[in-house]
Order: structure tokens, then sequence, then C-alpha cells
């Protein structure tokens, strides 16, 4: 990858932080996690080295390593990058009072909207689980605090008479899970596909499974969370 092809350039690049004097270090790991954006914009994780990072920023491949164990420490740094922006955008649905139905959705569109702008680095994060046993530990975490989280607002709700009996938890990971696969093949490989139809079909889903097919036409109900 040519650090000149602006094509190559990832719309996920960092800034260092705005403050009077910034550190070189902070320019330097800023540099390397942006060389990673840029590279699985446009490729799969399998195919990144060090050597492929490093030689489109400033400093030598040894820089890498004082910031990063390895490319899946790099990949952690990563994917914490995209479980603050899905935590933020789908805070209506796991906290807010008020029509649940109306929260979920709102939720599921700003989720929608995160793994669109994040697709590659949901993609990148999935398949690193898959050659590194610590990562995938690192991973599985990652899915699993939603899983824990769902389990959590479907029971929150059964409480309150919002969703029907059953037992939450399968219910979650099958949701969570379906997230995970549907947002993958969306938004993790160029061409993206259209926002607005996948989800329109996750909401459907959601939706319906939560708190009944009526709800689906207008995508609010009379239902009152307290």
């Amino acid at each position: 990858m040519s650090s000149n092809n602006k094509n190559s350039l990832s719309p996920l690049r960092l800034s260092p932080q705005p403050v009077l004097k910034i550190e070189k270090s902070e320019r330097t790991r800023t540099e390397i996690i942006n060389s990673a954006l840029d590279f699985i914009w446009v490729h799969p994780f399998r195919d990144m080295t060090v050597n492929s990072l490093m030689a489109s920023t400033s400093t030598g491949r040894s820089a890498f390593y004082r910031y990063f164990k390895d490319l899946h420490d790099l990949m952690e740094s990563l994917l914490g990058m995209l479980k603050d922006e899905v935590y933020a955008v789908t805070g209506p649905w796991f906290a807010g009072v008020g029509d649940p139905v109306a929260l979920l959705n709102e939720s599921l569109a700003g989720l929608v909207d995160v793994c669109y702008k994040l697709g590659p680095i949901l993609r990148a994060a999935n398949d690193a689980a898959a050659t590194d046993e610590r990562y995938e530990k690192v991973w599985m975490q990652f899915v699993e605090q939603f899983d824990d989280a769902i389990t959590n607002r479907i029971q929150a709700d059964q409480e309150q008479g919002l969703i029907i009996d059953f037992d939450a938890r399968p219910v979650a990971e099958a949701l969570n899970r379906l997230d995970v696969l549907t947002l993958l093949d969306a938004f993790g490989k160029h061409p993206r596909k259209q926002s607005d139809p996948v989800h329109e079909a996750l909401a459907r889903v959601w939706i319906a499974t939560l708190y009944g097919s009526d709800c689906l036409g207008k995508r609010s109900s009379d239902l009152v969370r307290r």
C-alpha cells in the first residue's frame, strides 16, 4: 500500500489530542493506528504485517513494538474504538425511559450508522480472533458483554410487563449474533451495502421478537418503560 495513494486513506483516521504541546509518543502511536486503519480499509487482516504498516509511517519498524506487543494487541486498541462508539449509540435502548420500541429503533439506527462507518474495523477484529488465542478471548469478551447487556435489558422489560416471559439469555445471544453477522456482511468489505435496508431488516427482527409484530409498522408503541 502506497502512502501516496489518497484513495487508500481511511476516513477513520485519528488526530492526536489537541494539547499545547503534543508529545512525540502520541504522534507516533496515532500514526501507527492511522496506518492500520488505512490498511484494513482496503485489505484483510490476514495480509497485515508490521512491515506493511510501518512502511507508510515516518518511523522505523522497531517503533511499532514500543506501543504494541504485536498486531493483535493493535487490533485490541481498534476494537476498543468500536466498542466505545457502539455503546454510545445503543444507550437509548439499554438505559432510556419511555417507549421501548422507539428507543430500540433509535439504538438500532445508531448501531447501523456506526458499523457502516467502522465496518472494516469490525471485519478485521472478527478475522483476527481466528489467528490468536489471547485475542480470541478479547473478541469473545466484547461479544459476550453485549449478550449480558441485552439479557439484562430484556429481563428488566419483562419485569415491567413490556416483554412476554421467556428465557432471555438464548434470545439475547441469537439477536446479538444476528447483528454481528449481518453487519459484517453488509459493511465489513467494499463495496458496502446501503444502510437503510440493513436497519429495516434488523429492526423487524428485534421489534417483532421482543415487543410483537403489531409494533412493526410505526416503529413505536403505547408501551412505557419507567
